[in-house]
C-alpha cells in the first residue's frame, strides 16, 4: 500500500510566485526545548533522526519549512541537514524575536533585521531566504508603525537577500494591516481560536499569502468522542480559501504520516 502523499496538493503561495506543500514542517523542537507551550515534554532530536525526519516529510510531498532565531539552534542545524537540497525547499524564517538563556527579547531595529537576515542566511547555507516574517510580541500595530523592521524587509526583498516577507502576528488587526503591505500574514486559527478569520478573508481578497500557526491548537484540541481532532482541524482550514498552508511541529514520524494522510484526504474530498 502506497502513503498518501502532497506532490500533486502544491498551491500558490499569495502571489509571491513561490510554490507550497499544504502542509510545512515547523521546526522549534529541532533546536529549543526551554519555555515551549506543548501538552508533552520531548526531547531534541541527533542529527540522525533529523535527517530521517526531513527526508521524510520531502518523500512526503513537504516542501515547506518554518525556522526562526527564535527556535535556538533550529537555523544553524538546518543549514548542513539541507547541503545539497535548498532548490527543494521553500525556507520561512522570522527577525524581531531573540531567544538567549532560557528568555525572549524583541528588537525591531533596522540595524537588527539587517543583522537578523544576514546571520539567517549564513546559518541557513543560501543566498537568498524565500520568505522572512516579523516575529512579533503582540503589540502588532505598533511594531508595523513605528518600527523599522518592515521597511527593512521590504529593502531586503528589492536586494534580492529575500523572496517574501510578512508579518507573524497575534491580532487580526496586525495581520490586516501587514498585508497591506507585506506579502504574506502567519496567524493563528484553528477549532479553539478563530478571531484573526478577517485576516483570511482579505488575504483571499487580495491574493495574498496566509500560514497558519497553532492549526492543530499545539496539540490542545479537545472534541467529543469519535470526531478525529486532527480531520476537523484540517477541514476548518481548507474550507477557507485564503489559506495558503498550515505549519505543524512535529517530530514524530508516525504524526508526520498521519497529518501528511489527513491533509490529502481533506484537499481531495469531493
Amino acid at each position: 500500500m502506497t502513503l498518501p502523499t502532497l506532490h500533486d496538493l502544491h498551491r500558490p503561495l499569495g502571489s509571491t510566485g513561490l510554490v507550497v506543500s499544504p502542509l510545512g514542517l515547523g521546526t522549534v523542537k529541532l533546536g529549543r526545548d526551554q519555555g515551549v507551550k506543548y501538552p508533552n515534554g520531548f526531547t531534541i532530536p541527533d542529527d540522525q533522526a533529523a535527517r530521517l525526519l526531513l527526508a521524510q516529510a520531502r518523500e512526503l510531498g513537504i516542501n515547506l519549512i518554518d525556522t526562526a532565531p527564535a527556535y535556538g539552534r533550529s537555523e544553524e542545524r538546518l543549514g548542513p541537514l539541507l547541503r545539497g537540497q535548498r532548490d527543494q525547499w521553500v525556507i520561512v524564517s522570522k527577525v524581531g524575536e531573540e531567544f538567549d538563556d532560557g528568555q525572549s527579547r524583541f528588537d525591531f531595529s533596522a540595524a537588527h533585521t539587517r543583522a537578523s537576515v544576514e546571520r539567517s542566511l549564513k546559518r541557513l547555507e543560501t543566498e537568498c531566504i524565500d520568505l522572512v516574517l516579523v516575529h512579533s510580541n503582540g503589540d502588532d500595530l505598533r511594531i508595523l508603525e513605528q518600527e523599522e523592521v518592515y521597511r527593512t524587509l521590504a529593502l531586503l526583498k528589492q536586494e534580492g537577500k529575500i523572496r517574501g516577507f510578512g508579518f507573524s502576528g497575534k491580532t487580526a488587526e496586525g495581520g490586516l494591516k501587514a498585508l497591506e503591505q507585506g506579502d504574506c500574514a502567519m496567524v493563528t486559527y484553528n477549532l479553539n481560536e478563530q478571531a484573526e478569520r478577517p485576516v483570511l478573508d482579505y488575504a483571499a481578497a487580495h491574493g495574498k499569502a496566509i500560514l497558519v500557526k497553532k492549526a492543530l491548537a499545539s496539540g490542545h484540541v479537545c472534541l467529543s468522542p469519535g470526531v478525529d481532532p486532527v480531520k476537523a482541524s484540517f477541514e476548518l482550514l481548507f474550507a477557507h480559501p485564503g489559506v495558503s498552508s498550515a505549519i505543524v511541529g512535529t517530530i514524530n514520524p508516525l504524526h508526520l504520516a498521519h497529518n501528511v494522510a489527513t491533509v490529502a484526504q481533506v484537499l481531495r474530498q469531493p
